[in-house]
């Protein structure tokens, strides 16, 4: 460990107020990295210019004292283009089918003039502020997270800019691979344009780190020879977050899920298999926290019935926790997609922490079905392998679980950000 700790600028579009899952990941690293010798620099967008899919503001209070924070203005070009041509998708929130033909210019724009997201109106004013940064602060290392991948591109600028810089470029989720990526009806020369942009940052990063083993894996595909600079470095938990939380086994046997649900997270073979199991006697609730379109609400409460139903729109990081603790079982769905075997999710870890066991959707093949058997955290089943996933819940019914009292030290975001600093 440093005696006096270095500084490291870590760029990330999401921070608080941000909510949602995409700022958990480098607000956790920064309060832990200090403990190992590196002091963060934060940079990132000012809230009344950002596009937040979410917004939390008790995420205010887990921000370290010592940390400088600092945050730029940037062009919003979804507030831009919804004052004169609707609404300009986000990619979180284009995961079903366009509906008219309306929602299909605003993919086709999104995905064609806004390369490789609308969130670079961000980048210019962070490049300013980096190189001020650097200078100031005599930094030599940098961290850039994504998605959004447009913060990449602020990595590779300042790269260029100061070749001396070590440059590590973070990617939680794939890039042009991601499953949503054909909803916005790429042409071939912005799919090209997109790939150049994919390629050059996995080149010209001094190192690469990952969700998961099959998505470096997916990065090394795309560019033969990066093998050496990719690193996994999971999501994780915070323990401290269930600190002072009770858990406990409800009454009625209780099903959560929290996230957002829409076509691409299918929940058929799901709605089946309760359905069969309140036929057959059994009563128990299914709740939802987050986003959940419409028609789906809808299709659930016809098949299952209102009274079995729950649905909250949004949950602070802290009330979610609370939910989950305090669950019979927890949900967790996949999305579907011919390279879905990579996706591993950060509520993933959280559910994992919670002790309660997990139920998931996905390829049976995939790292988080593989995790989740590795531990004995639960099971993974086909989406529509609804006889298997009865038998399942069923059994949970039968004896419910108790909670554990030992939880997976390798997987806290205290450990991981050790694994990060000696990265660094």
């Amino acid at each position: 460990m440093r005696s006096t700790p270095a500084k490291v600028l870590i760029i990330t579009y999401y921070w608080p107020p941000s909510g949602g899952a995409g700022v958990q990941r480098w607000l956790k690293f920064t309060k832990y990295l200090p403990a190992s010798g590196w002091l963060p620099v934060v940079l990132t967008v000012k809230p009344e210019y950002a596009a937040y899919p979410f917004r939390d503001a008790t995420l205010y209070g887990e921000i370290p004292i010592d940390v400088e924070v600092v945050r730029t203005k940037a062009t919003n070009y979804f507030s831009i283009y919804s004052k004169d041509a609707g609404k300009l998708p986000s990619a979180g929130f284009a995961k079903g089918p366009a509906k008219g033909f309306k929602e299909k210019i605003s993919r086709f724009i999104r995905g064609n003039f806004f390369i490789p997201d609308p969130r670079r109106g961000w980048n210019m004013y962070a490049f300013r502020a980096a190189c001020k940064i650097i200078k100031e602060e005599n930094i030599d290392h940098i961290i850039t997270t994504s998605p959004p991948h447009s913060t990449q591109l602020i990595g590779l600028r300042i790269k260029k800019k100061f070749p001396h810089i070590k440059w590590i470029a973070d990617l939680r989720d794939p890039w042009t691979e991601i499953y949503y990526y054909d909803m916005f009806y790429p042409t071939a020369v912005a799919r090209q344009i997109d790939r150049y942009y994919e390629k050059t940052v996995l080149k010209k990063a001094d190192l690469i780190t990952t969700v998961g083993y099959t998505l470096g894996k997916q990065f090394e595909s795309i560019v033969p020879g990066i093998e050496e600079k990719i690193r996994v470095i999971h999501n994780g938990y915070d323990d401290s977050d269930f600190q002072n939380i009770t858990p406990g086994i409800p009454e009625r046997f209780t099903i959560s899920f929290t996230g957002t649900i829409s076509y691409a997270y299918p929940l058929d073979g799901f709605v089946d298999a309760v359905r069969s199991l309140l036929s057959k006697g059994s009563d128990l609730l299914v709740r939802f926290t987050g986003a959940v379109s419409e028609e789906q609400q809808k299709q659930m409460v016809a098949a299952l019935g209102a009274e079995h139903l729950e649905f909250i729109p949004y949950a602070d990081h802290h009330k979610a926790i609370e939910q989950m603790v305090s669950s019979s079982l927890l949900l967790l769905v996949i999305a579907r997609h011919k390279d879905n075997r990579s996706f591993l999710s950060g509520k993933l870890f959280e559910y994992i922490a919670s002790g309660r066991p997990v139920l998931c959707l996905g390829p049976v093949d995939g790292d988080a079905a593989k995790m989740l058997e590795h531990h004995n955290f639960g099971r993974c089943f086909d989406y529509f392998d609804s006889g298997s996933i009865e038998a399942f819940i069923f059994t949970h019914i039968q004896n419910p679980s108790q909670t554990r009292t030992m939880l997976p030290v390798e997987f806290t975001r205290r450990h991981l950000a050790e694994q990060v600093a000696k990265l660094l």
